[in-house]
């Protein structure tokens, strides 16, 4: 079962440490009392969303013998406007520097991840409209949605 430990280190400061020992400082803005000393807790969330669905689109990939030169994702969370102020609405970019004519491929791997296997996008799926952008060497290939909304 995956577990952490999250320690007060004062003021606004936590420190994370996951069951496999690896850290992560968390602090908020100055306007909130924080000392900006790291990341926001649901800045986590979206770097937690995107290692999830990126693992399951590069081992995907990589079954289907899709190589690509690069792979990186722009992830923006719109959050509702009152407490708990849960994300409403998440675009995730997915960029790659591949060969076009792999396009089919790697938008199935995508799709894949968003609907079948990334945990984390199925947790958030429950209270946010997810919208998947593919781009294959700067140019749109498609877009595709699911989550509430």
């Amino acid at each position: 079962m995956p577990n952490a430990k999250v320690t007060y280190q004062g003021k606004m400061v936590f420190e994370g440490v996951s069951g496999s020992g690896h850290r992560v400082t968390m602090d908020s803005a100055p306007e909130a009392g924080g000392e900006n000393q790291g990341i926001r807790p649901m800045e986590t969330v979206l770097v937690g969303l995107g290692g999830c669905t990126g693992m399951d689109v590069v081992s995907i990939l990589n079954k289907m013998r899709v190589s690509f030169a690069a792979f990186d994702m722009e992830i923006f969370g719109k959050r509702a406007a009152d407490h708990p102020k849960v994300y409403e609405h998440i675009t995730i970019r997915y960029r790659f520097n591949a060969d076009r004519a792999d396009a089919e491929k790697i938008v199935r791997a995508v799709n894949l991840s968003q609907d079948k296997y990334c945990s984390v996008s199925a947790m958030l799926a429950k209270s946010a409209r997810i919208d998947a952008e593919i781009y294959i060497n700067d140019e749109a290939i498609t877009s595709v949605s699911h989550g509430v909304g």
